[in-house]
């Protein structure tokens, strides 16, 4: 009777113990299966859609053939996850053997617009550094494969970077920077949600890649799918030189920086890492706003200071509309055509140390943020320091500088804002020449006439003069859309582009015999071929079907595809 009456009480004091660690493991049960059973519907889910064959794959490249050989080409919807349906931005196509070749250099160039070539990539940087190349060693294969593309920024670079990775590089060229603000998920864009936090744009970045989210996004899609319509997109979008979220996107930009660069040096690739190049001199700011707490009484007073400021700039009294432009900046300095005013005012009367100062300050005030500013050119300049061996820092913007009057890039280098022009991009290719060369192992000292004139490289590119005016006609209709029609220099730079597209003066055979000659120099040059049979079906309609044909990225290529694709 005493040993039950034990045995009651001690199940007693253990009861509750007991059912308390009942009570846990079944919470823990709960939770787990709160959260694997969603992961495992979801993660099924995507399975049997991949099965079924729905979606398309975002990766940066797809298996495909090359006169009749395993290669892999651009992926037309890597960008799906970072532009809304109808808006894809895509490479200029682009092929490389599966199995790299023996003695083969391959060169991958990362970057935007700028390093895509824009307004046309037949005269961009990583064509004139392949005709050096080419010219100086001649027994090496060099692959230079231009994987940039138009409108992304580092979010969308990084992903890219991962997936060419994989194909035995030797080297990543990266270019980049413009597009940090407006590009996806930056706070001036209107392409994604705007975010600041990393971790959760990587998080959409991944769901947005998967075929659940595609077919989530064809049930609710309408009809109407957006529209590409340039720069103009972004008009609302303006993004103070002051705003905290900036902060975030140099932090974002430096964090991608080093994955891209860990990501190539992993690979056994080494980096040649730039800083971006911008037209400070002869491209005024897109948007400029007040600060935020002018009364209407000093917004009235700065307004009159400019007034007669810009009179007497007008006039040519540099002296006196400068001395109302700084009493104007006194009342309002974050005004950034103001700046842009003060510059010019400084160049006409020589100071131009002062000048390039407030031509600075214009650029980094400017709240349409099309260019990289100076602080983001200090992140890429930090990130290339920090990441040791393997990695050289090429710093265009110092180099644009000493190639500039005056240490002022301007015009002369430049398109519009960010888009060199065949001279900018010699520039850019010489100094990329110079470090590519040091590292190839057939490298030797190079000597005074071993890196091409600009003159040569035009010769094997044929940019004729017939392609220079055609090329500024097509930057000049770019010139008739906002922002560019807000600038305070427009009417001057559609000036200077007019004169350059009625320029031409070659005869037609001229231009056939420099194109014929360029090809014989080259005949796998493809863009050689579009371009000329761009010429012939203007002229020869009959012969150009040909040169079209032999310009085809791959096998199985659409003849007619978009190759000229300028936003």
């Amino acid at each position: 009777m005493l040993q039950q009456e034990n045995e009651i009480q001690t199940a007693k004091q253990e009861g509750p113990a007991s059912g308390s660690g009942s009570a846990l493991l079944r919470g823990l049960l709960f939770i787990a299966t709160c959260v694997l059973v969603p992961i495992i519907l979801l993660g099924g889910t995507e399975v049997v859609l991949r099965i079924c064959g729905f979606g398309f794959p975002t990766t940066a490249t797809r298996p495909c053939t090359d006169r009749g050989v395993s290669a892999y080409c651009d992926n037309q919807f890597f960008t799906t996850p970072f532009f809304p349906p109808g808006m894809l931005r895509t490479p200029r196509p682009y092929a490389f053997p599966a199995n790299k070749p023996p003695g083969t250099y391959r060169i991958f160039i990362l970057g935007e617009s700028a390093a895509w070539g824009d307004p046309d990539p037949s005269y961009g940087f990583a064509r004139y550094l392949e005709v050096m190349l080419r010219k100086n060693y001649p027994d090496v294969k060099f692959e230079i494969i231009n994987t940039s593309i138009t409108a992304t920024n580092s979010h969308v670079l990084l992903p890219l970077a991962r997936d060419i990775a994989q194909y035995q590089p030797d080297l990543f060229i990266i270019y980049a920077g413009n597009n940090e603000v407006v590009g996806p998920f930056g706070p001036g864009t209107v392409l994604t949600a705007a975010s600041s936090n990393l971790g959760v744009i990587r998080a959409r970045i991944f769901l947005n890649s998967t075929r659940l989210t595609q077919f989530l996004g064809s049930l609710g899609r309408g009809k109407q799918k957006s529209e590409w319509h340039g720069m103009e997109m972004f008009l609302e979008q303006q993004v103070r030189a002051d705003s905290p979220r900036l902060g975030a996107v140099q932090k974002n930009f430096a964090a991608n920086l080093r994955d891209i660069i860990a990501v190539a040096r992993h690979s056994g690739a080494r980096v040649l890492i730039s800083t971006v190049a911008t037209n400070l001199k002869d491209c005024a700011p897109f948007a400029s706003l007040h600060r935020g707490n002018l009364r209407p009484e000093e917004l009235r007073t700065w307004e009159d200071l400019v007034q007669r400021g810009a009179a007497f700039e007008q006039s040519g009294s540099y002296a006196n509309a400068l001395e109302l432009y700084r009493e104007a900046g006194k009342i309002d300095p974050q005004y950034a055509e103001l700046h842009f005013r003060i510059a010019r005012s400084l160049w006409a009367l020589g100071d131009f140390a002062a000048a390039k100062e407030q031509f600075v300050q214009a650029q980094d005030l400017d709240t349409l943020r099309f260019r990289t500013d100076s602080k983001l050119d200090e992140v890429i300049r930090s990130e290339a320091t920090a990441a040791g061996s393997g990695v050289t820092l090429i710093d265009a913007a110092t180099i644009f500088a000493d190639e500039s009057s005056h240490g002022i890039p301007g015009d002369e280098l430049f398109y519009e804002h960010v888009h060199m022009n065949p001279h900018g991009n010699y520039v850019l290719a010489r100094a990329l020449f110079t470090q590519v060369s040091a590292m190839l192992p057939q490298s030797r000292s190079l000597q005074a006439g071993d890196i091409p004139t600009e003159d040569e490289c035009d010769r094997f590119l044929a940019l004729t003069r017939y392609d220079r005016a055609r090329v500024a006609a097509m930057v000049l209709r770019k010139l008739e859309h906002p922002p560019f029609t807000n600038q305070l220099n427009r009417a001057e730079e559609v000036s200077r582009l007019t004169s350059e597209a009625e320029a031409s003066s070659e005869d037609y055979p001229e231009v056939l015999a420099a194109y014929e000659w360029a090809i014989q120099q080259n005949p796998q040059d493809r863009l050689l071929h579009l371009n000329y049979g761009f010429l012939l079906h203007r002229y020869q309609p009959a012969d150009a079907e040909q040169q079209f044909r032999l310009a085809l990225p791959y096998d199985n290529a659409p003849v007619l595809c978009n190759w000229r694709r300028l936003e």
